[in-house]
């Protein structure tokens, strides 16, 4: 969740591994995964699906 959020926030791979502490090709492989599991085939598709479905409020993280 953190890495779609960041991926939201229009984060590049590098700008979410230093958030997350964490190397830009696992940031990439979380990406990759991420568009597969929304059927996305681009990043704002993720981030606009993950908007529209409401995976990014702030009650869905509880």
């Amino acid at each position: 969740m953190d890495v779609l959020r960041l991926v939201a926030e229009g984060r590049s791979n590098a700008g979410i591994a230093d958030e997350l502490f964490i190397s830009i090709k696992t940031v990439s492989v979380h990406v990759s995964n991420i568009l597969a599991k929304l059927g996305a085939a681009s990043r704002m598709e993720a981030a606009a699906t993950a908007h529209r479905l409401h995976l990014l409020d702030a009650d869905s993280a509880a």
